[in-house]
């Protein structure tokens, strides 16, 4: 297995790629290969290391990419345009099956657009989303979409469930997800136009799709551990995804300065360590690694762009779980053993 990392893309880049690749490497059993400007790479690993990366690890290399897609940079364009930078690049590789899953801190528009025009998507959905996994109560949350579509359509969210219940089953091992509706109450009525219809629709198509709609969620039930995936808009998902991710640095950081306020705290807190740093683990979002991009016919992995080394190690190991789990190829055969016939649903 060869797993694809795009080594120029997110706000730390090239530093906390390569050496999030180099920690993860003796880790997992796949090849990784860094994409990026080769000198740049080969300097910061003799800068890091005092060694080559074929020294560190033989199943660390390199492929060079000229280009870089900065964050501002637009993202249709910049995938036309910037053919050699390290995001047009693994795509490319990935979908003539040079390597087996793509992964990028890089710019989300542009990961979006090159998945889709470079890889493509599977027949029967009509946009690919992210989908983030969170902490939940003894469990874990899928969050999707978290960021890709601003404006979705019912359709939309239908397909959501039916790819996060397809991806949970197969990744987690849940015979039943239950999928929840993001909403500001339970009841059928509340909500936007977007989630009045989107009830609906998920109410009439769940047994057909397989779908085990349990109804509306409230965010602040999210996380109880009664539900395995919220389902809602890029763009609502994205700020809950970017609220709970800073509430948790919150309540880290507080719980810190309370227990080092003064020597007695200190002191009283020793017994209670081990059970406050399994919370602290637990509350930090980055053991849950990446996004996965489902909806688009190979792996692709969309990492926090304010991504440091350790959440490159997670997303890398996160990454080889995705490609032996066959996520990509049980949603394919899931949508086009029986298309849906979504012809007439807006």
């Amino acid at each position: 297995m060869k797993i694809l990392l795009d080594a120029m893309g997110g706000d730390n880049a090239p530093d906390a790629n390569i050496k999030g690749a180099v920690k993860a490497i003796n880790q997992i059993k796949a090849e990784v290969v860094l994409i990026g400007k080769q000198e740049v790479i080969e300097e910061k690993v003799k800068q890091f290391y005092g060694k080559t990366l074929q020294e560190i690890s033989p199943r660390l290399i390199i492929k060079n990419a000229t280009e870089t897609i900065e964050m501002e940079d637009g993202p249709t364009d910049s995938i036309k345009h910037k053919k050699d930078s390290s995001m047009v690049v693994g795509f490319n590789m990935l979908k003539k099956g040079e390597g087996d899953v793509f992964i990028s801190a890089g710019n989300s528009g542009a990961l979006l657009a090159g998945a889709t025009l470079l890889v493509g998507r599977i027949r029967g959905i009509d946009r690919p989303a992210m989908a983030g996994i969170l902490p939940a109560y003894k469990s874990r949350l899928v969050l999707i979409d978290s960021g890709a579509n601003t404006n979705c359509k019912p359709i939309n969210l239908l397909q959501f469930a039916q790819m996060s219940s397809i991806y949970i089953r197969n990744t987690f091992g849940v015979e039943h997800p239950r999928i929840g509706l993001l909403n500001i109450g339970t009841e059928e009525t509340k909500g936007n136009d977007l989630t009045k219809e989107s009830y609906k629709l998920l109410k009439e198509k769940s047994k057909e799709l397989n779908i085990n709609f349990i109804g509306n969620i409230e965010g602040r039930d999210a996380f109880s551990g009664e539900v395995d995936a919220v389902v809602t808009d890029g763009f609502t998902g994205n700020v809950f995804l970017k609220a709970v991710e800073g509430l948790g640095k919150f309540v880290k950081r507080s719980l810190k300065e309370s227990l080092t306020g003064n020597v007695l705290s200190t002191i009283a807190a020793i017994p209670s360590l081990p059970a406050i740093n399994k919370f602290a683990k637990k509350m930090d979002y980055k053991s849950y690694g990446g996004a996965l991009f489902l909806g688009v016919k190979k792996p692709v992995v969309k990492a926090h762009g304010s991504s440091d080394e350790e959440l490159f190690e997670f997303t890398i190991k996160q990454a080889e779980v995705f490609v032996n789990n066959k996520t990509v190829e049980n949603l394919i055969s899931e949508f086009e053993k029986k298309p849906n016939d979504n012809s007439k649903i807006k």
